[in-house]
């Protein structure tokens, strides 16, 4: 029960990271910054974690997905303007 509960808030934070990287590709001025936050989110994926432990040898310590996770968040809602964007989008 615990294993099934904390793969789906793995596959939860990577698919909002997802949407929060598509969201900065395509709404604004800085479609790099997207980019990078796309790129950045697929280090969420439970599948893409096994193959990249699989080929370093080395797993991602949960520390650093925690800080990479509050540093999307952070530069999304602060620099990146999240709430504004998804404002233009909606209306």
């Amino acid at each position: 029960m615990k294993q099934g509960i904390a793969l789906f808030l793995k596959w939860l934070f990577a698919v909002l990271f997802s949407a929060i990287g598509l969201v900065n590709c395509f709404v604004g001025n800085d479609p790099e910054f997207g980019i990078f936050i796309l790129l950045s989110s697929l280090f969420f994926y439970p599948p893409l974690r096994l193959v990249f432990q699989q080929k370093t040898g080395r797993k991602i310590p949960t520390l650093v997905l925690i800080l990479l996770g509050l540093f999307i968040v952070w530069s999304s809602l602060g620099v990146g303007e999240l709430l504004e964007k998804i404002n233009m989008i909606l209306g």
